[in-house]
């Protein structure tokens, strides 16, 4: 399975953990709630659920005759419902805190369901993703310093653009890994308050985004 597939799984399983949907009503959350699969289609998702479907994690059951199908065909009046053995494996996925937690392409799912993840993973997924990004930082400057001489005005600028969105993500994740160690629910903070995260804004569909600015490559920093 690639990562991105099971980016993909890990995310249905936490929808459907909170009600029955098909496959229609999953597409559109993952597209306005969970922005990293803004551009996944149903090619991509309709396999994704048969798959675990055939898993056994999940059920397949007639919708409701009486609802509007939103699209034509069957495939709008299946409901798709996590099953016990699913969400036995969703809260196993959720217990994880390995690098698959916290690379690039998995934090932002990872983080939209921290609401259902106990708080000493939410700790070390972020503690993970900060040394990850400090590692990379470090990368970054070393980098810059080599090379200052030899890049023009414009990539210049590009390379600090870099650090700087790097360097904003340190510190959002800093003000997180301190909320949670103070024991402060993000709801409960008032706006500008220590703590209070504003995650419902932007393009990212209410997630992180640790990708707003271009990071340029730099040498010695690979992709993840």
């Amino acid at each position: 399975m690639s990562r991105r597939s099971g980016i993909l799984e890990f995310a249905v399983l936490g929808l459907l953990r909170e009600s029955p949907m098909h496959g229609y009503e999953l597409r559109k959350r993952l597209n306005t709630s969970l922005g990293v699969f803004r551009a996944f289609s149903y090619g991509t998702l309709y396999p994704c659920l048969k798959t675990l479907v055939a898993n056994g994690w999940l059920i397949e059951e007639p919708g409701n005759e009486t609802e509007p199908a939103p699209l034509t065909g069957r495939r709008a009046k299946i409901v798709y419902r996590l099953t016990t053995e699913g969400k036995e494996h969703f809260e196993q996925l959720l217990s994880q805190t390995g690098p698959d937690a916290y690379e690039d392409e998995t934090f932002a799912a990872r983080f939209a369901f921290f609401g259902q993840t106990s708080r000493d993973v939410r700790m070390r997924v972020l503690e993970g993703r900060r040394s990850r990004l400090e590692e990379r930082l470090e990368k970054m400057r070393v980098s810059l310093v080599r090379t200052r001489e030899r890049l023009d005005d414009y990539t210049l600028e590009l390379q600090r653009h870099g650090m700087e969105s790097v360097e904003r993500e340190v510190r959002w994740l800093n003000e997180l890994i301190e909320s949670e160690r103070a024991g402060r629910d993000l709801k409960g903070s008032a706006p500008g308050e220590p703590g209070s995260i504003d995650t419902t804004s932007g393009s990212s569909g209410g997630l992180p985004r640790p990708g707003d600015a271009p990071r340029p490559d730099t040498p010695g920093d690979t992709a993840t």
